[in-house]
């Protein structure tokens, strides 16, 4: 029996290729970044036929400098960024234009025009998500609309959709030469073109969007062996699919209903199960599909999404080089013991939940003479934190649980103060895991269970084990006022851009 389980972690800012073994340890890891195209304010590009590229290159070079085989693999599992969207020709393999990431506004007039029938909410009963530009089904209706080569093959049967986990898996069991189509319920959950409750593309959805049934992807649970690679890999079962965030639950080790995590990096993702029914949210949040064992039924989750976390960060480090690397932040935040009373709320590109407000736009409010750039560093990591105090509160109302602890994983967790803080003004513990790879961990046990590296959930909680604890140190006077000069600070950024 092969010794390994290989995940494909294809991220908004990088890719990697992770090896774990039994016991959920590292031990070959490889990472690539990729270019970030912005070519108008509020649009974010990527380039798929790069990312392709680099997923190949850290596959070889993680194999390589491990000196591992595709023999030592038993599987493959594969974990995404959601919503970005790309379109391509099922004969050439090559795209049509960029893809259209996660974060991209361009759908706003898209969403206003189908909002104006009906409200946000007018699928949320049918789809579990808002309207809003954050998911791919408009994403593709735009890119029809704009590209008259895609509209044109599209209505000939010739153009694939996918997220990236689709494209990945299509051109890693070989392209234009047989390659599968396929995606899991969690990247469907994500298009506003699956029916939350049946798990199928809804054609009254497509019909509204004007997006023909045959640009989509087969959709199938989060374990279960889709095909065999091609390329890069030799004939390695590709076994495990789920997005990100999902991918992040399930790594985790959230399998009870009301468990939560929340995941930090370039934007900030809070899911809680809860259970094998979906919750409808009445408060702005997600319902997702969380994840999809082989024939079990699916696992639904209630999400919260904050589009800007990391990217604050490395937002300060590029425009304004106050800090010369993201790990800078936490030094100098510390050199101040507070923020100064000054609130920095990063709506960049809108506010994703619990407000769903395309019309927003970041502020920083309460400068004076005395701030300086410590006080912007630290005000820039609470504004992570009370993000998330915003969602927590809305999925406690929408699913009566009142959280215990808070699971916490993703990049910004080396940060102390940052996690310091959360416990502080969430008022319950926040537990960091040993291994913090938890993305591309949900990934690889998703194919682990597939292939039979692992027999249950329940040998994959063994596995899981706690680095360190914080706890809540912050009165409650001093919590509550804070939070609400957040609160007055979001409520300056509504309405900025005219609709």
């Amino acid at each position: 029996m092969s010794k390994f389980i290989g995940a494909i972690d294809q991220g908004t800012t990088s890719t990697r290729f992770i090896v774990f073994d039994h016991l959920g340890n590292i031990v070959a890891v490889n990472q690539k970044e990729h270019k970030q195209y912005y070519p108008a304010p509020g649009l974010v590009e990527h380039d798929a036929l790069e990312i392709w590229n680099n997923t190949r290159e850290v596959i070889q070079n993680a194999m390589r400098i491990s000196g591992l085989t595709s023999e030592d693999l038993s599987s493959l599992g594969i974990t995404n960024q959601r919503e970005t969207t790309v379109l391509w020709n099922k004969l050439t393999g090559q795209p049509y234009g960029h893809a259209v990431v996660w974060q991209d506004t361009r759908t706003d007039e898209i969403c206003n025009q189908l909002a104006l029938e009906g409200g946000i909410d007018r699928f949320r009963e049918k789809t579990g998500l808002p309207l809003a530009t954050y998911f791919s089904g408009p994403k593709i209706k735009w890119i029809l609309e704009h590209n008259d080569e895609a509209r044109a093959d599209a209505d000939k049967g010739l153009v694939l959709f996918g997220n990236m986990d689709t494209w990945l898996i299509w051109n890693l069991t070989g392209g234009v030469h047989g390659g599968v189509h396929v995606t899991d319920v969690t990247n469907a959950s994500r298009t506003l073109l699956m029916d939350i409750k049946t798990l199928k593309w809804d054609d009254e959805m497509l019909a509204i969007l004007n997006i023909p049934a045959s640009i989509l992807p087969t959709i199938a649970s989060s374990s279960e062996v889709y095909g065999y690679t091609q390329n890069t890999l030799d004939k390695v079962p590709i076994a495990g699919d789920l997005g990100d965030q999902q991918a992040a639950l399930f790594g985790q080790g959230c399998y009870r209903t009301g468990d939560a995590k929340n995941t930090y990096g370039t934007g900030c993702f809070m899911l809680m199960n809860t259970g094998e029914t979906p919750v409808i949210s009445n408060n702005g949040l997600l319902t997702t599909a969380g994840y999809k064992i082989g024939s079990a039924p699916a696992v639904y989750c209630l999400e919260g999404s904050i589009a800007i976390a990391g990217a604050l960060v490395q937002w300060l480090r590029v425009n304004f080089q106050i800090i010369d690397k993201s790990s800078d932040i936490e030094p100098l935040a510390r050199t101040v013991s507070d923020n100064g009373d000054m609130f920095i709320v990063p709506a960049f590109s809108g506010l994703y939940a619990p407000y769903w407000r395309s019309d927003a736009r970041g502020v920083i409010v309460g400068l004076t003479r005395f701030l300086n750039k410590g006080h912007l560093a630290r005000a820039a990591l609470e504004s992570v934190a009370f993000q998330t105090k915003e969602v927590l509160d809305a999925m406690e109302m929408d699913s009566g649980v009142t959280l215990v602890s808070l699971k916490v994983d993703g990049g910004m967790v080396i940060n102390e103060l940052l996690m310091q803080f959360q416990a502080d003004i969430l008022n319950v513990p926040v537990v960091r895991p040993r291994i913090t790879e938890t993305t591309a961990l949900g990934a690889a046990y998703a194919a682990g269970l597939a292939t039979g590296f692992w027999q249950s959930t329940d040998e994959l909680l063994t596995n899981w084990q706690k680095d360190k604890e914080w706890t809540p140190l912050m009165d409650e006077a001093t919590r509550n006022t804070q939070y609400a000069k957040w609160k007055k600070a979001v409520s300056r950024t509504f309405g900025w851009i005219e609709q």
